[in-house]
């Protein structure tokens, strides 16, 4: 089996150790270092490795520490780690194992037993991580599923805590897809929809940008670090994608070609529970809010858009979720004209 580059990252707070195990596994894949716990936690949550090679007993926050906190979050909990560490008791080994690790290696290092166990464990990640991919896969699209999206909406959701960011989401409805169905067959729709998809995903821009299908003509954008502006950018260039592909519709009461209708839910430093603290905005969970909230003013917003015609976006914000009256559609004089997208 051919692996795909692997990166592992190496904590220690002594770094001749850190260099010895450097070079050993040098030819294995992008090296990353920490000298301590905490940086450890920073250098994993901007990228997370394959695999963690983590000294069990540093100074501050130890190896076990570091673990346990990994192991709380959801984009860190599925990462390996392998504790480094001078004891071989059982005790500790014990200890590791309940924190979460996958394995020991005693001090000193032995490099054919380094190579060979870190080679098992990455080869575990990546079948595993290949698995994974697989079952978050629409079948019929291509597109992420929605037990995809969801793990994708919590883990981004946790972030925007973490880092105070805003988070924006689109609920797109492809207009009268029954209808279409109807006229012109379930093979022709399914078509239909996988065309749809591939529109959208050529329209995100940024790797972290996801498009997945919500479930039958529905699919969702989840845009992780995007603002209202930003989300509303994106639903004029779905909007016209689909427009772009000029699918014949001649049932549709709305256009002769196939339109979409886009529900658009924001969270940014406009909203009314985007709370100011030291001087610097941070977005705060509260009991109040949270991520299936964002989900819900998506929603409302395109039974907003909907009602108000099809084949346009309207928007509602957050805070304003148990006040779909205040959803707006956006402005349909900022999408590109037609002439543009075909340049």
């Amino acid at each position: 089996m051919k692996l795909r580059p692997s990166s592992i990252l190496l904590v220690d707070d002594n770094p001749g150790m850190i260099q010895v195990m450097g070079r050993m596994l040098s030819g294995l894949g992008e090296l990353r270092f920490a000298t301590s716990g905490a940086t450890a936690l920073q250098q994993l949550r901007a990228a997370a490795p394959d695999l963690v090679l983590l000294d069990a007993e540093m100074p501050g926050m130890s190896g076990y520490d570091v673990c346990e906190a990994m192991k709380a979050e959801p984009a860190l909990a599925d990462i390996p780690v392998i504790f480094v560490t001078a004891h071989s008791d059982t005790d500790f080994e014990l200890k590791g194992l309940e924190a979460g690790a996958v394995d020991f290696i005693a001090k000193p290092v032995s490099e054919a037993l380094l190579l060979a166990r870190v080679r098992t464990q990455l080869r575990i990640k990546h079948l595993t991580d290949e698995l994974r991919n697989i079952a978050s896969i629409d079948g019929l699209t291509g597109v992420v599923n929605r037990r995809g999206f969801e793990e994708s909406l919590q883990r981004e959701w946790l972030a925007a805590m973490r880092d105070g960011t805003p988070m924006s989401l689109l609920l797109i409805d492809v207009d009268h897809f029954k209808l279409y169905n109807d006229r012109y067959g379930h093979p022709a729709g399914d078509a239909c929809l996988r065309s749809v998809a591939q529109a959208m995903r050529d329209k995100l821009q940024r790797p972290g940008d996801l498009v997945a299908r919500y479930g039958g003509e529905e699919f969702v954008v989840l845009l992780s670090r995007t603002p209202r502006a930003g989300a509303e950018h994106v639903a004029h260039r779905m909007l016209d994608a689909v427009e772009a592909l000029g699918i014949s519709h001649e049932s549709s009461p709305t256009s002769g070609h196939l339109t979409v209708s886009i529900g658009i839910g924001c969270y940014d430093t406009d909203s009314a529970c985007w709370i100011e603290q030291s001087g610097e905005s941070r977005l705060v969970s509260t009991p109040q809010h949270g991520a299936s909230d964002l989900v819900r003013s998506a929603d409302l917003a395109l039974y907003a858009a909907k009602g108000g015609g099809r084949a346009q976006a309207w928007r509602l914000d957050l805070g304003d979720v148990d006040s779909p009256s205040l959803a707006r559609e956006i402005a349909p004089q900022s999408r590109l004209p037609q002439s543009r997208l075909a340049a």
